[in-house]
C-alpha cells in the first residue's frame, strides 16, 4: 500500500506549534510529541514542518535569526542548546514519519509579528532587497541577494539536517492588496483586482531594463520566480540527491489553460508563478496544489481542478494535493468531516494521484467533528508507505536477512531479528503476517529490527511472514519469506 499522508504544521502566528510564544522548552517538547503521536496514531506518514516563516529560523542558524514564534522575540533562542528542528526530525523518524522542511521563499515579516527585527534579519542587513507592502515586509524576487539568501538557507538545512524533503508554499510575489492584508488568501482569492496596489520593485525593474533586458514586466517577474524554483531544485539535489523537493502552489491553473467553468484568482498573473512550466520541466519531485474548495463549488470544482493538474504533469512527478482540513469546524460555515473524507475518496480514484496533505495539523489534533477518528477508522485503517521516487534512486535496497530465528519466551513475546546490508539508507521494515487465514500489513522504523510474531492472540499463531526493507526514497527490496508454519 502506497499513499502520501501528510499534514502541514504551521509555526507562523502559532497556528499549529507552538501554541503560543515564550513557552519553556519542556512544554515545547510536550506539544511536539503530542502532534507526532497523534499523526502516527491516526495513520499519517509525513509531517511538513514550517521552519522559515518570515526570513527567520526554527533552528540555530548563522544566516537568519531565531523566529519570534518560539521565544516571543526575534533573534532570541528558545532555550540553551535546544534545536527544535533536530528534535522534530529524530522524533518523527522514531515513529516512522517523514519530516519535510517547509520554507516561505520571500516573506520577510508577517502581519502578526510583534517584536522588533533582529540585527541580522535581511531587512536590516540588506534593506534595499526588502520592500514594505501593506502590513508585510517582502523580499523582492528581482533582487539577487534575496534569491541567494533563500538558496543558502535551503543548502544549509539540507546539509546539516536529515530532512526527507524541502517544501515551499504559494507565497512568491505577494497576494495583491485587494482585501485586508491579514486576510486568508484562500478566502479572498475570488476578489476582483481593479485598483490593486503595485508591488514596489521599481529599482530592480529599472536595473534590469538598464542592463538591456527586453522582457515585459510581468514576464520578467515570472522569470525571477522561475530562476528561484529551478535553482532550489538543483541545490537540494546537489547537496543530497535523495532529498525530495516539493511545491505547494495556489490550486487554480493559469487562465489560458483552465477547463470550462473554472474561474477565479490567477497566480500566473498576480503571484507571477508559472507552475505549469515548473511541472513540465521537472523542477520538482512533488506537487501539492492547494485544492481548498468543497466538491460542490462549481467555479472552483475540487474534482475538475484535480484532473487539471493531472493533465499538466507529463513527467509523472508525485501529485499530492493539499486539502483545506482546517475548514472542518463546528461553526455555521464550517465543513462537515465527510467533505474531507469524500475528497480523499475522489483522489484515490485517480491512479495518477498518490496522496494528499492536510492544512493543517490543528484540525486533526482537535479531532474536529470526529475527523481524525474517522480517518483512522476508514481511509487510514491500514498503514501505507510513501510512494517511491525512482527518478532519484540509483539502486534498490539489498534483500534483508534473518539474523536469528530462534523463538524463545512466552508465545506472545516471540520475535525474530532482521539484519540488512546497509542501514544508513533504510527507513522501514514492511511486514506481512498471515494468521487465521488472513494477511495483515504493518510498518515499523528500521531502527527496530525485532519483529513480533504475534499480532492478535484471538486469531491464533502466525502461519507465515513475509518482509522487505524500504529505503528513504521508498524503494523496496526483494521480499523474503522469513517464517512459514502450517496452520494449527
Amino acid at each position: 500500500p502506497r499513499e502520501f499522508r501528510a499534514a502541514w504544521v504551521a509555526t507562523v502566528a502559532n497556528i499549529d506549534w507552538p501554541t503560543r510564544p515564550g513557552l519553556p522548552v519542556h512544554q515545547l517538547r510536550a506539544e511536539m510529541i503530542e502532534i507526532l503521536d497523534r499523526a502516527h496514531r491516526m495513520g499519517l506518514n509525513a509531517i511538513v514542518l514550517q521552519v522559515r516563516p518570515a526570513a527567520d529560523a526554527l533552528y540555530p542558524s548563522r544566516l537568519e535569526p531565531w523566529t519570534e514564534y518560539l521565544s516571543g522575540r526575534q533573534g532570541r533562542a528558545p532555550g540553551w542548546f535546544y534545536d527544535p528542528l533536530r528534535e522534530w526530525i529524530v522524533e518523527a523518524h522514531r515513529r516512522g514519519l517523514e519530516l519535510h522542511a517547509w520554507l516561505n521563499p520571500y516573506r520577510a515579516r508577517h502581519v502578526t509579528a510583534k517584536s522588533p527585527l533582529a540585527p541580522n534579519h535581511l531587512a536590516r542587513t540588506h534593506p534595499d532587497a526588502v520592500k514594505t507592502y501593506g502590513e508585510l515586509l517582502w523580499m523582492d524576487p528581482g533582487e539577487p541577494v534575496a534569491r541567494q539568501r533563500t538558496l543558502d538557507v535551503v543548502a544549509d538545512i539540507v546539509r546539516r539536517y536529515d530532512v526527507d524533503g524541502i517544501h515551499i508554499d504559494d507565497y512568491f510575489y505577494p497576494y495583491p492588496l485587494v482585501a485586508p492584508a491579514n486576510a486568508d488568501p484562500a478566502a479572498t482569492a475570488m476578489a476582483t483586482l481593479p485598483g490593486t496596489r503595485e508591488f514596489p520593485d521599481e529599482p530592480s525593474w529599472q536595473r534590469y531594463r538598464a542592463t538591456g533586458g527586453t522582457l515585459a514586466r510581468a514576464d520578467w517577474r515570472r522569470e525571477n520566480v522561475n530562476e528561484l524554483v529551478r535553482a532550489l531544485h538543483e541545490t537540494v539535489h546537489r547537496v543530497k540527491p535523495w532529498v525530495r523537493f516539493g511545491v505547494s502552489p495556489f490550486g487554480i491553473g493559469r487562465p489560458d489553460r483552465r477547463p470550462p467553468g473554472i474561474a477565479g484568482f490567477s497566480q500566473y498573473d498576480q503571484l507571477f508563478a508559472d507552475v505549469e512550466l515548473w511541472v513540465e520541466q521537472g523542477w520538482m519531485d512533488y506537487l501539492s496544489p492547494q485544492l481548498y474548495w468543497p466538491i460542490a463549488q462549481k467555479a472552483q470544482s475540487f474534482e475538475v481542478l484535480m484532473d487539471y493538474w493531472i493533465r499538466q504533469n507529463p513527467r509523472r512527478r508525485h501529485l499530492w494535493p493539499g486539502l483545506y482540513t482546517s475548514q472542518v469546524a463546528d461553526t455555521a460555515r464550517g465543513w462537515q468531516a465527510e467533505e474531507i473524507l469524500s475528497q480523499i475518496d475522489l483522489l484515490r480514484r485517480r491512479p495518477e494521484v498518490g496522496g494528499h496533505v492536510h492544512f493543517s495539523m490543528v484540525a486533526l489534533k482537535q479531532d474536529r467533528r470526529g475527523l481524525a477518528t474517522q480517518l483512522q477508522a476508514r481511509p487510514y485503517v491500514q498503514p501505507a508507505l510513501v510512494p517511491a521516487t525512482p527518478w532519484l534512486a540509483q539502486s534498490t535496497p539489498a534483500k534483508p536477512r534473518v539474523q536469528s530465528a530462534r523463538l524463545t519466551g512466552a508465545p506472545e513475546r516471540r520475535r525474530i531479528r532482521v539484519s540488512t546490508m546497509d542501514a544508513t539508507d533504510l527507513t522501514h521494515l514492511a511486514v506481512w503476517r498471515k494468521a487465521g487465514g488472513a494477511w495483515t500489513f504493518s510498518l515499523q522504523p528500521v531502527g527496530n529490527r525485532d519483529v513480533p510474531l504475534t499480532i492478535d492472540p484471538a486469531r491464533g499463531p502466525v502461519e507465515a511472514m513475509v518482509l522487505s526493507v524500504i529505503d528513504r526514497l521508498g524503494q523496496e527490496s526483494e521480499r523474503v519469506v522469513v517464517l512459514t508454519k502450517p496452520a494449527d
